[in-house]
């Protein structure tokens, strides 16, 4: 995946917490991005397969198609790369009431993307290997041992 060099790392919706050693894309001026494009509108300024690493921390929620944002992170990483998403999961409170928030997501949402393409292939082309979910669930839930439960069992169609 890295190169002899430094491994070339995007940060998707960087905001004010880009990661250090990374290309900071947002579209709000008032953020530690590098470059500054409207994330609903691809393809982002950059080459195919430039990046090692891409992530998308809490902007997947954010962007007008999920779809669209999910095919342009895979056209910038390049083979055997790491595409990295964190999104709230739609039962937890915080994916409601962001009024930002346009969609509301689950671990089961991104197997469009993936090799059974969960029986729609006809969404898209781009495929991703999926390697590791990990559900963050309300303190109560985590409280009485459901995430721990949920997290212990391996994801099945």
């Amino acid at each position: 995946m890295a190169r002899a060099d430094k491994a070339r790392v995007l940060d998707v919706g960087c905001g004010v917490n880009k990661l250090p050693g990374s290309i900071g894309i947002d579209s709000n001026p008032r953020t530690r991005a590098d470059v500054l494009c409207d994330l609903d509108r691809v393809p982002y300024p950059f080459r195919d397969d430039s990046f090692d690493r891409v992530q998308a921390v809490h902007v997947i929620e954010h962007v007008a198609s999920v779809i669209a944002t999910v095919e342009e992170l895979h056209r910038l990483t390049v083979a055997g790369g790491t595409i990295y998403i964190v999104t709230p999961h739609y039962t937890d409170f915080s994916s409601f009431c962001d009024p930002t928030h346009r969609w509301h997501l689950n671990s089961f949402s991104f197997r469009y993307f993936g090799p059974d393409d969960a029986g729609y292939g006809y969404y898209s082309t781009a495929r991703l290997r999926e390697k590791k979910v990990r559900v963050r669930l309300l303190a109560f839930w985590r409280y009485l041992g459901f995430e721990a439960l949920v997290n212990a069992f391996p994801r099945t169609t």
